[in-house]
């Protein structure tokens, strides 16, 4: 007998340019607002404007590195020192294949 599988792709398209408050971050993302706190202070995450008085704004990396964050924090139980660890490395790679494709 066959059997039929079906897998669901979700996708979120987001331009670069796009930018999002911390509560909108949290949704998009899944995380919890102490979560983002954290990436943060582990500099996962970067806000757009540190230090200002303005509100801090998050853009379409956030949201990947984000995305990336929340599935390493619950898949793997990483925490954020990890998850900054994680993402430098994955980070560097993407470097060294930009680096070995362009040559």
């Amino acid at each position: 007998m066959n059997e039929s599988r079906t897998a669901w792709l979700e996708c979120l398209i987001v331009e670069e340019q796009v930018e999002f408050t911390l509560i909108e971050l949290c949704r998009a993302t899944g995380a919890s607002e102490a979560q983002l706190a954290s990436w943060i202070d582990q500099g996962v995450i970067e806000p757009k404007y540190p230090g200002s008085t303005d509100a801090p704004r998050f853009d379409g990396s956030s949201l990947r590195r984000g995305r990336t964050a929340r599935r390493l924090a619950h898949d793997l139980e990483i925490n954020a020192a990890g998850i900054a660890l994680a993402l430098d490395l994955l980070d560097q790679i993407e470097v060294l294949r930009a680096q070995l494709l362009g040559r």
